[in-house]
């Protein structure tokens, strides 16, 4: 049983004082005022930390990496008194009442057992309650001393003034037979009555069925396992649904190193799938080597053609190996939607799967759905979920508790978001495209009564997105009038009062990045632009996939689940790009009727009140001053 020691409070109020200040606790909370050092013993430890002045700046103002660390450090000595070797992380708990974003503060955190964090911002560790320290061990009569120095990002600006920020660090301690690395859990835990384990390929120990518990969530997106490596136990996972939709890469260019492909799941910007992941370093391997040998055949095909890269895709081997013992459309990895796999099947063509889970072959140049694959690093450990769609496993780092007073424009991409009203309330994060505040969008077409709406893109024929076409005019007024039954008062009070929308033309055959900016090499901001309050999804822009489609496993090519889709993205000068029910991105004249999924900028001030961002449990917003 996991047991929680917190042993100190931090708090900081910034631009007048920064202060850290000692505060213990121990299942009841009490203050200790003075400057005297602090003993805790609960359970196996004793906690000894100085409380007092430790940090103390009158009329802090934001200061370098190298200043901060001159700084006194924050100092806790933790001691096994135990007679046997205990095990603990290091939490930081962020109190509900701050008005400060922790995207403003720097830390570090060294130990005499030759840990160093190295300068750090404190949002990437995550915000709510999170991990600062992994798991360390701590052998009978140990003792480990950390030293924490905590202080304002020289380039906070002005709205850091006159903000408060608190937070309490905490030791947790547990018993390490309860918290299984996640291929420990895979195999000891089993993968349920629809799903087994499959050992007959050496390298990797496949996961198989029509449904295994082999479910996972991870920043803000769920995910199947898929095999675990059996060299170093890294274990490969997949997205349940297709995060978006791109061309694989040129015309009668399959490969996948230097593909558009490669390069958007690796992208570390705003635009790309890897920097939106929660503290990839943490939890992927990033010597990840992805088999894209050309092959006709489902067979385990030679390694010809390997590319390191963080993320790639699965190949059809891999793909098949996952409906081993029952068919092919009733596999868990066929989801009713067309997706690419990372196999080349002629020099002119790779492998996709289609909605039936059929594998068949297709242009580069064309764009189907993207389910990302990752390997999670072998010391990655299961604290909860028992692997079912309902209740996934959850990962230690990645298992935020007590987000209320947390500031939207902290949290990841895919996390969901309770917005608008009705049939029509829930949304997903996009991403942080304008730096303060967060984009989401909704999680499906909007509905009315329960049907798909849809709306013709623009009836004169324009491809170009404004406030002003037929699809713009629609956003920006009926939308945006609470009597519609689409938004509340407080939510339209939320949403930025202009955006700016990127209309770059991506034609057939050419990078997604196109859609942003005027080449695919250094980043220049395409002109083609407008200003609204609401917008739409670009085409290869995160969340701009199909995330639910069966109902029935081989199910029928349309199910009612999902529908095809506007981007704002031109095709041409006769055409826009849409995202149809089965994930395949196809031109379509302006003059057609499709679905609608709103995008939108929520301010900077947007807080969590409750929720924890997943499907089960959506963040609940208020707007703060």
């Amino acid at each position: 049983m996991k047991k929680k020691y917190i042993i100190a409070a931090v708090l900081i109020v910034l631009v007048s004082v920064i202060a850290l200040i000692g505060t213990t606790y121990a299942f009841l909370t009490m203050t200790i005022e003075g400057d005297k050092t602090i003993t805790l013993r609960a359970g196996v430890f004793k906690v000894d930390f100085t409380e007092g002045d430790s940090i103390n700046l009158n009329n802090a103002a934001p200061v370098s990496d190298s200043k901060g660390q001159s700084q006194t450090p924050y100092t806790f000595t933790i001691t096994n008194e135990g007679n046997l070797t205990a095990y603990y992380h290091v939490l930081m708990e962020e109190d509900s009442a701050n008005t400060l974003a922790n995207s403003y503060l720097k830390m570090r955190i060294t130990g005499s057992n030759g840990y160093d964090s190295g300068v750090v911002k404190v949002s990437s560790y995550g915000t709510g309650t999170f991990e600062i320290i992994g798991e360390n061990e701590l052998a009978v009569d140990g003792t480990v001393t950390y030293n924490l120095w905590m202080w304002l990002d020289e380039n906070a600006d002005n709205s850091a003034q006159g903000k408060n920020y608190k937070s309490k660090i905490v030791v947790e301690s547990f018993d390490r037979s309860q918290m299984k690395t996640v291929a420990d859990t895979l195999l000891t835990n089993g993968v349920g009555e629809n799903g087994t384990i499959n050992t007959t390929d050496s390298e990797q120990t496949f996961i198989t069925g029509t449904d295994p518990n082999n479910y996972i969530w991870y920043s803000g997106k769920l995910w199947r396992a898929v095999s675990i490596d059996t060299s170093d136990n890294s274990v490969k996972l997949v997205t349940q649904w297709n995060i978006s939709a791109i061309p694989y890469n040129e015309e009668d260019n399959t490969a996948f190193a230097g593909s558009y492909m490669e390069e958007w799941l690796n992208d570390t910007s705003v635009d790309g799938f890897l920097g939106n992941l929660r503290d990839y370093e943490n939890f992927i391997k990033l010597d990840s080597v992805w088999n894209a040998t050309l092959t006709t055949s489902t067979s385990k095909p030679a390694e010809t053609t390997m590319v390191e890269a963080p993320v790639g895709l699965l190949n059809v081997y891999e793909y098949t190996m996952s409906y081993s013992g029952t068919t092919i459309s009733n596999g868990y990895l066929n989801n009713g939607l067309s997706w690419w796999s990372v196999t080349p099947s002629t020099l002119s063509t790779v492998r996709y799967v289609d909605y039936r889970g059929s594998v068949f072959n297709e242009s580069p140049s064309y764009v189907y759905g993207v389910r990302p694959s990752i390997n999670l690093k072998s010391s990655v450990k299961i604290v909860e979920g028992d692997g079912t769609a309902d209740n996934p496993y959850r990962l230690s780092g990645d298992n935020d508790t007590n987000l209320s007073g947390t500031m939207l424009n902290t949290r990841y991409s895919g996390e969901y978001v309770r917005f608008g009203s009705g049939e029509n309330n829930l949304y997903r994060i996009v991403s942080h495209e304008n730096g303060m505040g967060t984009k989401i969008t909704s999680a499906e077409p909007l509905k009315n009564s329960g049907t798909f709406a849809r709306i013709t893109f623009d009836s004169n024929g324009n491809v170009n997105y404004s406030s002003d076409n037929t699809i713009g005019t629609f956003l920006n007024n009926d939308y945006l009038n609470t009597g519609n039954g689409y938004l509340t008062d407080e939510d339209i009070a939320m949403i930025e009062d202009a955006t700016t929308w990127y209309l770059g033309t991506v034609g057939r055959g050419a990078s997604y990045k196109l859609a942003k900016y005027t080449n695919t090499t250094d980043n220049v901001l395409t002109s083609s632009v407008t200003t609204a309050r609401v917008g739409l999804l670009r085409l290869g822009e995160l969340m701009a996939g199909q995330f639910e489609r069966y109902a029935v496993k081989g199910g029928s090519y349309s199910t009612g689940l999902t529908t095809t889709y506007w981007t704002l993205t031109p095709y041409s000068l006769s055409y826009v790009w849409s995202v149809n029910s089965l994930c395949l991105a196809e031109r379509r004249s302006p003059s057609y009727t499709d679905g609608v999924r709103p995008s939108i900028n929520l301010k900077s001030n947007v807080q969590i009140v409750n929720g924890d961002g997943t499907l089960n449990s959506p963040f609940e917003l208020q707007l703060v001053s």
